[in-house]
């Protein structure tokens, strides 16, 4: 599950860079050969399981305009990772290389080291927030969202006997990891000490939204930034 080569492997990584607490300097650079390395991953997988695939497909597959994809494949096509033939005439074809192949090798094993820390960095932070809450009397929590967190969260409340009350999200599913699921709105209706916030991207959205329907500041987790 952690590594999925899927397109929401650059949402994935994203919010790695986004929770690592580094400096302005470093994060900026760092987050520039990541997403550099999502992208020619997620290319050079695209080219070899479809010879024939259109750049327009990639394009929506990265999330950028036709004419970046198109300068994208070129700067493969210059490192030697793949080749671009026109066999038959006016179809493009795309071809990876020994070259490609073995860098496609390598930026899978350097996302799975990246998951990798990535996970242990995020257990770390969610079991020193709830140790802190533990520590002022919190025993049963809501958690604010369904994602890859969300799930992380659950291991690490049963681990410390925390009580996991339910879900919180506004997707309009019901069950998540067989609990049930909440609207924002409806949270009052529950019996809690705190709400963990663990959709990191819309943390501020959920943090308003949640103080208007009986969720105060004092009752909101959210992680610590441990080094």
């Amino acid at each position: 599950m952690w590594f999925s080569l899927a397109p929401r492997l650059i949402i994935f990584l994203d919010s790695y860079v986004l929770v690592c607490s580094y400096s302005e300097h470093h994060a900026s650079s760092g987050k520039i050969v990541k997403l550099q390395g999502q992208r020619d991953l997620l290319l050079l997988s695209e080219v070899e399981r479809d010879a024939h695939v259109t750049q327009r497909s990639l394009a929506s597959k990265l999330g950028v305009a036709l004419g970046l994809a198109n300068l994208y494949l070129k700067r493969l096509a210059h490192k030697g990772y793949i080749k671009i033939t026109t066999i038959p005439p006016h179809r493009i074809r795309y071809l990876v290389t020994p070259q490609g192949l073995a860098e496609k090798s390598r930026l899978t094993y350097q996302y799975m080291q990246y998951s990798i820390s990535h996970y242990r960095d995020m257990r770390t932070r969610l079991r020193s927030t709830l140790t802190e809450a533990m520590g002022e009397g919190v025993k049963r929590v809501v958690v604010c969202g369904t994602g890859e967190l969300a799930e992380m969260a659950y291991l690490s409340l049963k681990e410390m006997n925390l009580t996991l009350v339910g879900f919180i999200d506004d997707k309009g599913q019901d069950r998540f990891l067989s609990y049930a699921v909440c609207a924002p709105e409806l949270v009052g209706e529950w019996e809690f000490d705190a709400v963990l916030l663990t959709d990191l991207e819309d943390g501020e959205k959920h943090r308003e939204i949640l103080g208007r329907y009986l969720a105060p500041e004092r009752k909101i987790l959210t992680l610590s930034l441990v080094d």
